[in-house]
C-alpha cells in the first residue's frame, strides 16, 4: 500500500545530515558558507522559537543554499546542503505540492554522491535513504523501502557510529516493527561522538533517539504483558 502523500514527512538526513564536518571542501570561503547554512539549519530545525513558524525562514534558506551549490557545482558538500533544506522545506511544506522539492532534492543527492559517494560521512547515502523511505511510491513518486534500507546500509557502512544515520535506520527499523534492532541502532546513535560545531543538530538529534528509544521500550513491555496474559 502506498504512504498516504496528503500526509508524507520528509525528514532530512541532516541525513542523515544536519550539519557534518565540512573538511572535504577545498576552499575555506566554501567551507565557511557551507558551516553558515547548516548552523541556520539547525535553528530552523530544532529550536521551538523557530521550528513551528519557519517556513519563511526556509525558503530564504534554500534560495541562499541553491545559490551556494550552482556556484560551485563540484562541490558534493554544497550540493547535499541543498538537498537537506530542500527536504525540510517539503516537509514544512507537506502533501503534494511537496513531491517537486522532493524529486529536485533526490537530483541533488544523486549528483553529490556522482562527485563523492562519501561526502559528510556517508551522509549523502543516509539521505537518499530518507528520501526513499518517506516519500510515497509508484505511480505517485519514486518511494521504496528496499532501495532505502540498501542507502541506509551503504551510509553505515562508511560511518558505524555517526549519529544521524544510526537514527534514521532506527526510525525506518521501528516503522517496519523490527524493534530490537531499531534499539541497538539507537543506543549507537546515543553514543555517537559530538557533532562538532553542531550544537542544535547534536542535541536535537539526541532528543529525538532518547525520545523513540523509550517508545520503543514501551511498546516492548506492553507486549511481554500481552504475552504473559
Amino acid at each position: 500500500m502506498f504512504k498516504q502523500y496528503a500526509k508524507f514527512a520528509i525528514i532530512p538526513l541532516t541525513i542523515i545530515c544536519s550539519g557534518l564536518s565540512v573538511a572535504g571542501v577545498s576552499s575555506p570561503a566554501v567551507m565557511q558558507e557551507i558551516k553558515q547554512i547548516q548552523n541556520d539549519w539547525g535553528k530552523l530545525y530544532f529550536l521551538e522559537e523557530f521550528k513551528n513558524n519557519n517556513y519563511k525562514e526556509l525558503q530564504a534558506l534554500a534560495r541562499k543554499a541553491n545559490y551556494l551549490s550552482k556556484k560551485h557545482p563540484d562541490s558534493a558538500e554544497a550540493l547535499t546542503w541543498d538537498a537537506i533544506v530542500l527536504s525540510s522545506l517539503a516537509e514544512k511544506k507537506g502533501g503534494i505540492g511537496a513531491l517537486s522539492l522532493v524529486k529536485e532534492a533526490k537530483k541533488k543527492l544523486e549528483a553529490a554522491e556522482s562527485i563523492d559517494p562519501t561526502v559528510l560521512d556517508g551522509s549523502v547515502y543516509a539521505s537518499l535513504a530518507t528520501l526513499y523511505w518517506k516519500v510515497p511510491g509508484w505511480p505517485i513518486a519514486f518511494g521504496s523501502d528496499t532501495k532505502a534500507e540498501q542507502y541506509f546500509k551503504k551510509a553505515l557502512m562508511i560511518s558505524p557510529d555517526q549519529l544521524d544515520a544510526n537514527y534514521f535506520y532506527a526510525d525506518f527499523l521501528a516503522d517496519d516493527n523490527q524493534y530490537a534492532l531499531a534499539l541497538l541502532h539507537l543506543d549507537k546513535a546515543l553514543h555517537a561522538p559530538t557533532l562538532e560545531g553542531r550544537p542544535f543538530a547534536d542535541k536535537g538529534r539526541r532528543q529525538q533517539a532518547q525520545k523513540l528509544r523509550q517508545h520503543l521500550i514501551g511498546l516492548n513491555l506492553y507486549s511481554k504483558q500481552v504475552v504473559e496474559r
